[in-house]
């Protein structure tokens, strides 16, 4: 073997080298944020059952209270019933979310006019615990978003969107919810 058949092997094969090396530590970021975002939306998840556990309770606490206002404690199961069966995507789980924190801003409403229930040790001990859930449910949701994020950038960007679409990895859909159930976060208010 002569100087110009190493020096053409070696022109050859360090750029090939260089190439398989990007794209195997670029598809293991893909399949890495992949595995992030199946992670992230089991905490999301994990939130949404807590939640969906803590409503009966609270419900329960409030019709003591407000017997003749039972549709809209019933409104308020119905809509945690479909949210709690919604398997979906994040987007159409969204849709469902929405629903049922607006059927919970009725709920907070409701108690309002009853001043005992307000002070009620049992009522305030749920709702304190769902102001909790929903803490940690938006900071799951952030959490899942970033990732989609992070893989949008990788699935969108050149050159690795060369790389996206040849394994066919795409990005799910951002968990989203209407800005008006995200003002409804119900708070504990001891006064």
């Amino acid at each position: 073997m002569n100087e110009t058949t190493v020096v053409i092997l070696v022109a050859i094969g360090v750029p090939l080298l260089l190439l398989l090396i990007w794209v195997i530590a670029n598809y293991n970021r893909m399949v890495s944020l992949r595995n992030h975002i199946q992670e992230s939306w089991s905490n999301i998840d994990v939130e949404l059952k807590r939640r969906y556990e803590l409503i009966p309770n609270l419900v329960s606490t409030v019709k003591g209270f407000a017997k003749h206002e039972r549709e809209t404690l019933e409104k308020v199961i119905e809509l945690r019933n479909k949210a709690a069966a919604s398997k979906g995507s994040a987007a159409s789980q969204a849709v469902d979310e929405t629903a049922m924190l607006m059927g919970l801003k009725s709920v907070f409403a409701l108690a309002e006019g009853y001043p005992d229930l307000k002070s009620d040790a049992h009522f305030l001990a749920l709702q304190k615990e769902l102001s909790l859930t929903e803490d940690r449910i938006a900071a799951s949701r952030r959490f899942y978003n970033a990732n989609i994020r992070d893989l949008r950038q990788l699935c969108e960007a050149f050159p690795t969107s060369i790389l996206a679409s040849t394994f066919h990895i795409e990005a799910p859909d951002f968990f989203e919810l209407d800005s008006d159930a995200e003002r409804v976060v119900p708070r504990v208010e001891l006064a």
